[in-house]
């Protein structure tokens, strides 16, 4: 009886142990689509992939399989027509139009996206609360309406505020009417400059010069990918330009108030690890990031001779004393 007690033992011990084998074993294949490289998009992919080893995965067993689109539409869609015909486990999609294409081709993977401002408004998912599909992940909405109210801290008596962006980009959109209201209830005159590809961005930076006491930029991702462009014209007439995101703090931009992208990858690669342990992706409610900070280049306003408020730097969380090209 006692050996056939010990047999049994032994044959559980090995049937647990080659089970966490398997298991430990298993490997992925996610595909990760962007549309462009900036630093807030690239902090997010960044972040996915930390998110998902700080849930458990071993980044050894996973093999990514990266694209994007620089910025061109038909790319993005030609990423999506690719992925899906992949045999992938999980595809990540970073920013509004690598979501939508990826949204309109794949239905049977799921996707996870991020750096998405309004994935209703953007006919990725039903609901927030309930995306309703193979689609759920997060959102990078900012804080419009208060970082508009920065610039007044900081130029009191602001008459004209430029905005730059592309309105080909639903985020864009939902971004510029928020601004367009902020700015109408606080009697700024609004100056939009519209561009389509990044080859008219200096252009349409310059459009602006003489008209504006400073300029906002939206997570707009063309702007952004081609911001040195837009700093290169602003700082030589005087213009300040403040962000949306402390990518473009670093690069030059004076200040904004939002979210941090890497913690939002973080957050959205958590998500992912869910949905790879058996969630479904229509159950789970679009996620939002809960902290914001107060980004300054001090550099970015010495080169202006903008004295940034008092009350404004001993808030701050984060200060830059240089900028960064990146």
């Amino acid at each position: 009886m006692k050996n056939n007690f010990l047999v049994l033992f032994i044959l559980t011990l090995v049937f647990v142990l080659t089970a966490g084998l398997t298991v430990g074993a298993q490997e992925y294949k996610i595909g990760i689509s962007q549309f462009v490289e900036h630093p807030a998009l690239d902090s997010a992919r960044e972040g996915f992939i930390q998110g998902l080893v700080e849930a458990g995965f071993n980044e050894e067993k996973i093999e990514f399989i990266e694209q994007n689109a620089q910025a061109d539409f038909a790319t993005a869609q030609s990423i999506a027509q690719q992925f899906r015909s992949n045999d992938l486990d999980l595809i990540l999609a970073i920013a509004t139009p690598n979501a939508q294409a990826a949204a309109n081709v794949i239905t049977e993977t799921p996707v996870l996206f991020t750096a998405v401002t309004d994935p209703v408004e953007a006919g990725i998912v039903d609901s927030m609360e309930k995306p309703g599909g193979n689609l759920t992940g997060t959102t990078d909405m900012n804080p419009v309406a208060q970082q508009i109210e920065l610039i007044k801290e900081f130029i009191p008596e602001i008459k004209d505020l430029g905005v730059l962006y592309n309105p080909g980009e639903v985020n864009s959109v939902v971004q510029v009417d928020i601004v367009k209201e902020t700015a109408k209830a606080m009697g700024i005159k609004l100056h939009e400059a519209t561009v389509s590809n990044s080859s008219e961005v200096s252009l349409a930076a310059s459009s602006l010069v003489g008209d504006v006491d400073a300029v906002y930029v939206p997570t707009d991702n063309i702007i952004v990918s081609a911001l040195p462009s837009v700093l290169q014209i602003t700082n030589q007439n005087k213009i300040p330009v403040f962000a949306s995101e402390n990518g473009q703090v670093r690069q030059g931009a004076v200040a904004t108030l939002g979210i941090d992208y890497k913690l939002l990858g973080i957050q959205t690669g958590k998500m992912a690890a869910r949905v790879l342990n058996g969630a479904d992706p229509s159950e789970m409610p679009v996620e939002s990031s809960k902290e914001l900070k107060l980004y300054l280049n001090t550099k970015a306003a010495d080169n202006l001779d903008l004295e940034i408020p008092a009350a404004v730097l001993d808030r701050a969380n984060v200060i830059y004393e240089e900028i960064t090209q990146e």
